[in-house]
């Protein structure tokens, strides 16, 4: 029988796949910090919410917090708006694609860093697993781009490939300041934790990028109140992908958690095919098929 966090973990790429669509409509209206800002203030009701309605239903009293805690949320929150905007600036190069592919070695390197900070070790099973997987997702990062094998490697060299491998890493060490913030709370409830986490560290990040954007680019910090109606579904959605995200966290080591949720990309690929009526690519099946054996080899050999 399945864990519980193997399903929290498939909702949480689902969610994510969908914020991801629907943050599309906001590219040509936001700026990236604005764009950033409304998926952490549109996100604090829904977190709010779901925090409130746990609290009520499982009778645990909200979590006590400490400095430790704070810092923590403080320091993962801050890590988190830096990679997305590395992310972000890998787009603006030439070899965005090449950029895009090596932010997804998240998986690799929180797996690693994992390791070295908090001690999770995974069977030499899910390791193969886990870079089955990473492979896949370049794969499919890749598949169609008319790149060769020198113009990728020669790429790997350029801004666009360190933005997407700095993306990668700092979004590593995010995952694990997140749990560690969680695992500071000392409590008996892992996701009542997790949704209080969630709330504050979104309270933080939109206090830290709201500042920003009121001493720098005061015109766009008015833009994300006014475009409120497609925000809000952004924040609502990032809510409950990250309320998913942080409990899987909680639950389960960060590198298989980050392994399983690289079924993200399958969720993408599903919907260009279905929704925006894209044709596969044969190179789109093979990378779909060693992400799933990937997910597969983790499954057994967690």
């Amino acid at each position: 029988m399945l864990e519980l966090w193997v399903p929290i973990t498939a909702s949480a790429a689902l969610f994510q796949t969908w914020r991801t669509a629907l943050q599309q409509k906001l590219r040509g209206v936001l700026s990236v910090n604005a764009a950033g800002f409304v998926r952490y203030l549109y996100a604090l009701p829904m977190g709010s919410a779901m925090l409130t309605l746990y609290t009520w239903l499982s009778g645990h009293p909200l979590p006590t917090i400490n400095p430790t805690f704070l810092g923590f949320c403080a320091i993962g929150g801050l890590l988190q708006i830096i990679g997305t905007s590395l992310l972000i600036m890998a787009f603006g190069y030439r070899s965005f694609a090449v950029g895009t592919a090596y932010a997804k070695t998240e998986a690799v390197q929180g797996a690693i860093a994992a390791w070295i900070i908090l001690g999770e070790a995974i069977s030499p099973l899910a390791g193969v697993g886990i870079g089955l997987g990473v492979v896949g997702v370049l794969v499919l990062s890749l598949a169609g781009r008319g790149l060769g094998r020198g113009e990728i490697l020669a790429a790997t060299f350029q801004p666009a490939a360190l933005c997407g491998l700095g993306s990668g890493l700092v979004f590593a060490f995010a995952t694990i300041f997140i749990k560690k913030s969680n695992m500071s709370l000392g409590g008996p409830d892992v996701i009542h934790q997790a949704l209080f986490t969630l709330v504050i560290t979104n309270l933080m990040q939109t206090a830290m990028q709201g500042s920003y954007l009121a001493i720098r680019e005061p015109d766009q910090l008015r833009k994300a109140f006014s475009t409120w109606r497609n925000s809000a579904w952004v924040g609502t959605l990032s809510a409950c992908g990250s309320a998913c995200w942080f409990s899987a966290f909680a639950m389960a080591p960060v590198a298989l958690v980050r392994s399983i949720g690289q079924i993200e990309m399958i969720f993408t690929l599903l919907f260009s095919r279905f929704y925006l009526k894209e044709k596969i690519k044969p190179g789109d099946v093979a990378g779909l098929l060693l992400v799933v054996g990937g997910v597969v080899l983790v499954l057994v050999g967690r």
